[in-house]
């Protein structure tokens, strides 16, 4: 499906409030001056309030992108859109992209 693309000014968080961030954005492709981030490097959580064993499985520590654009890559990689799909480690829940560029889409 289309959707905007994420640079590394898009706001991602962990379904218990914690910022999502790229491990590896692409420089080479730039999105209103910001670099495009892409699949497979994961995403790495900060202040992430799930809590700690015993009482649950822990913070979420990274997300990883199970679905990206199909047709838009950059580097050979498959670019995030807005409507990708990430799921957290150690916790199985999903990221959810709240803010992203609105100047291009891809698919």
């Amino acid at each position: 499906m289309p959707g905007f693309l994420l640079n590394v000014s898009s706001v991602v968080i962990c379904a218990h409030g914690g910022q999502a961030k790229p491990t590896m954005p692409v420089p080479r492709v730039q999105v209103m001056g910001m670099p495009v981030t892409v699949q497979p490097p994961p995403y790495v959580i900060v202040g992430c309030a799930n809590p700690p064993p015993p009482a649950n499985v822990g913070p979420c520590i990274t997300g990883m992108w199970i679905v990206a654009a199909l047709r838009v890559k950059a580097m050979g990689m498959p670019v995030l859109l807005q409507d990708s799909q990430a799921i957290c480690a150690p916790t199985g829940t999903p990221l959810t992209v709240v803010l992203t560029q609105t100047r291009v889409r891809g698919m």
